[in-house]
């Protein structure tokens, strides 16, 4: 990074380095594993810094999870822009995951960095009710498009909103396993052989 780099970094908001340094960390090396100071040396700022912007850790990580959810939110609204009709709405969320695995990441894609964080935490955090409310929703959000394609028949809806939101599911634990997003596009190809189905 030049002089100039680093000195138009050092110029945005503390609270903007420290979410950004937080979700590659977290998302590379785990949440438990990694501390306040290794996000406020790599957001360069100090350590006060951190708790005039989040009031703890735990603060930290449910902005990360909620920023992530921003994150994907808007991959899948700029999918939709281009979807023509329901059918393609519901793949457009397929692809907004398969976008997200394409993402340049420090040490490769791991997966769902929600699900990922979610794993660490413990029962009961208000962070996993975050990722909790990101997958519901995401099944929601398939859901609206298959009650647009499937008009007076809200439980095969319902049904086949679930069994495609745990296909996509699957779909990103094995690209996380693996590496790439791949999965995710079977997982795509055969969703899209279940709607044509419908």
């Amino acid at each position: 990074m030049s002089e100039t780099d680093v000195s138009a970094a050092r110029r945005r908001p503390a609270r903007e380095r420290l979410l950004e340094a937080a979700a590659r960390r977290f998302y590379a090396d785990g949440v438990a594993a990694t501390g306040i100071d290794t996000i406020t040396a790599e957001a360069g700022v100090a350590k006060m810094s951190l708790y005039n912007n989040f009031s703890s850790k735990a603060d930290l990580v449910r902005a990360y999870l909620d920023a992530r959810h921003e994150e994907w939110l808007g991959l899948y609204r700029a999918r939709l822009e281009h979807a023509d009709g329901p059918r393609e709405g519901v793949l457009a969320v397929f692809d907004a995951y398969a976008d997200h695995a394409a993402f340049a990441y420090e040490h490769g894609f791991r997966g769902c960095g929600l699900l990922n964080a979610a794993a660490e935490l413990p029962v009961g955090d208000e962070g996993r009710a975050v990722v909790r409310a990101h997958k519901e929703q995401v099944e929601q959000l398939i859901a609206g498009h298959l009650q647009q394609m499937l008009p007076g028949r809200p439980d095969k809806a319902r049904a086949t909103a679930e069994h495609l939101s745990f296909l996509l599911e699957g779909a990103m634990a094995r690209a996380g396993l693996e590496g790439d997003g791949e999965r995710v596009q079977h997982a795509r190809s055969m969703a899209a052989a279940v709607l044509d189905r419908l």
